[in-house]
C-alpha cells in the first residue's frame, strides 16, 4: 500500500474572510480520502496565532457553528485556544500544537489577504514546503483587483472602466460620478467574498460606500456598473490549462452577487453549464484562460465575467486563485459537471501540486 501523504490544511486567518475559510476548510477536510492523505488542520486565528494538529481540529469543532457567517467570531473567541500571550509571541513562537509527522504538502485554504495574497506562500517557499494552488506573485496580482484587470487587458481581455482611489489622497465624488456615472460598483481593492462591496446609485450611497469599502483597506477601486448577466469560469490545470465549466451566476436575494447571495442557501441560483451559444462559449474559454495564464496561475482559479446587455460583450472583473470549497461553492460544481466528485477533485489538484513540486 502506498505511504500516506501527510496534508496541512491550513485555513482561518487575519482577512475579513476567516468564517467563509473555515466553511471551505471543513468542505475540503470532509471530502479528502482518508486512506489516502494524513490530514493535518492548521487553523490561523484572527491575531495570527498558528494551532496545529488537535488544536486546529478544536478550533474548527469550536466554531461549528459560526461557520460562514461573516464576522461571527471575534477577535477573542478566535484567541481563546492560544496561550502565548500578545508579549511573548515572536518568531519562535508562534504555533502551538503538533503536526505529528513531516508535512509534505501544504492546502492552503485561505481567503483573501495573508493567505491568498502571495505573504503565506512566500512563507512556505522560504521554508521549502510545497503547496498547492499559484505561487507568490499569481497570488498577489489576483488579490489585487486594479492590477489583475491592468493584466487582462494586457493581454486582450475586455474590463471595466474605473477610478482607484487612495485612503490618505484626496478625490471628488462629482468627478468620479462624471467619469463613471450611477450607479456604479465600489469594492476594496484587495478582498474577495464580496466582502465590503456595494452597488451604489446615488451620491450619498457611494460616499458611504467608500466609507465601508475603506474600512477593509487602504486603496478602493470604483468600478462602471455593467448591466447584464453574472458568469464565472472555472479553470483547471498547469502547462496546459482547461475550461471545467462556465457558470451563470443569477443572485436571488440580493440585487448583486454579495456575501449573502454566496454563502446563506438559497441566496443564488447557478446555472451550470451556462445557456449560451457556442459562439460565447468558446469567447469567454478563451479570456478566461488568457487571464488564467496570463496571471501565471497553477492548479485552479476561477475567473469572473459580467457579459452587457448594451454592447454583448464580456467584461473581466476579478479572479480567484483560492476559489472557495463550501458547500455553495461554484469550483466543486464545476468539478462535477467534468465528472469528478468532490474528493476526485481534491486527488486532481494535489496531484497537479505533487508533480509540480517532484514530489513522488
Amino acid at each position: 500500500m502506498p505511504k500516506k501523504i501527510n496534508l496541512a490544511v491550513i485555513f482561518g486567518g487575519k482577512s475579513g474572510e476567516h468564517e467563509v475559510s473555515l466553511s471551505s476548510a471543513r468542505g475540503v477536510m470532509k471530502n479528502l480520502n482518508k486512506e489516502k492523505y494524513n490530514v493535518i488542520p492548521v487553523a490561523i486565528t484572527k491575531k495570527g496565532n498558528w494551532l496545529i494538529g488537535d488544536k486546529g481540529a478544536e478550533y474548527m469543532k469550536m466554531n461549528e457553528e459560526k461557520i460562514g457567517k461573516e464576522g461571527a467570531i471575534s477577535i477573542e473567541e478566535s484567541q481563546k485556544s492560544v496561550t502565548i500571550s500578545d508579549e511573548e509571541k515572536s518568531l519562535s513562537n508562534y504555533s502551538e500544537g503538533n503536526a505529528g509527522a513531516k508535512i509534505d504538502l501544504v492546502f492552503p485554504i485561505l481567503h483573501g489577504p495573508f493567505g491568498e495574497d502571495g505573504r503565506l506562500q512566500g512563507m512556505l517557499d522560504m521554508l521549502g514546503v510545497p503547496y498547492v494552488f499559484s505561487g507568490v506573485l499569481a497570488h498577489a496580482v489576483g488579490m489585487n483587483k486594479p492590477k489583475a484587470k491592468i493584466i487582462a487587458a494586457k493581454f486582450g481581455v475586455p474590463i471595466p472602466g474605473d477610478i482607484v482611489i487612495k485612503k490618505e489622497k484626496r478625490y471628488s465624488l462629482d468627478d468620479i460620478i462624471e467619469k463613471l456615472s450611477l450607479p456604479m460598483m465600489v469594492k476594496p481593492s484587495e478582498l474577495g467574498s464580496s466582502v465590503g462591496i456595494s452597488l451604489v446609485k446615488t451620491k450619498n450611497d457611494l460616499e458611504r460606500g467608500i466609507r465601508d469599502a475603506f474600512s477593509h483597506g487602504d486603496e478602493v477601486i470604483l468600478e462602471q456598473y455593467i448591466k447584464g448577466r453574472e458568469f464565472t469560469v472555472t479553470v483547471m490545470g498547469n502547462d496546459d490549462p482547461k475550461v471545467l465549466a462556465i457558470t451563470e451566476i443569477i443572485p436571488i436575494i440580493s440585487e448583486f452577487y454579495d456575501y449573502k447571495a454566496k454563502y446563506e442557501d438559497g441566496g443564488s441560483k447557478h446555472v451550470c453549464p451556462a445557456e449560451i451559444s457556442e459562439g460565447d462559449q468558446k469567447k469567454i474559454e478563451q479570456y478566461a484562460v488568457s487571464t488564467f495564464k496570463a496571471i501565471g496561475c497553477n492548479d485552479l482559479a476561477r475567473v469572473d465575467f459580467l457579459w452587457s446587455e448594451k454592447n454583448d460583450e464580456y467584461y473581466f472583473t476579478d479572479i480567484n486563485t483560492i476559489p472557495g470549497m463550501t458547500p455553495t461553492s461554484l469550483a466543486p460544481e464545476a468539478a462535477k459537471l467534468a465528472g469528478m466528485d468532490f474528493s476526485q477533485f481534491l486527488d486532481k489538484l494535489i496531484e497537479g501540486a505533487m508533480r509540480r513540486s517532484n514530489i513522488e
